[in-house]
């Protein structure tokens, strides 16, 4: 194992995941007196373990496809083309 890779990607998703709503949902969740605190945490934790076993899983399938320098121009235009779709969106939102 490439503790450094372990590293990169254990940062990395921590802080995309940090104040998301997958964070906040489980924040209400937990919010409820009446629901045991481990029962929440262990489904939080058993679907973000599934969540991520479906992009590795996706993500091998695909690297046999498509090779890595075209794998980072596609999640780039990606992320740029999701980043220009929630500044409009929130723009149009603002107009009104």
């Amino acid at each position: 194992m490439d503790l450094n890779i372990l590293l990169t990607v254990f940062t990395a998703i921590f802080i995309a995941e940090l104040g998301d709503k997958t964070q906040l949902a489980t924040l209400l969740f937990a919010a409820d007196k009446e629901v045991s605190k481990l029962t929440v945490f262990l489904g939080a934790s058993l679907a973000l373990v599934l969540t991520s076993a479906i992009g590795v899983l996706g993500g091998g399938i695909v690297s046999h496809y498509v090779g890595e320098k075209h794998l980072h121009y596609i999640a780039g235009a990606g992320f740029i083309g999701i980043g220009i779709w929630t500044l409009l969106k929130t723009w149009n939102q603002t107009a009104i």
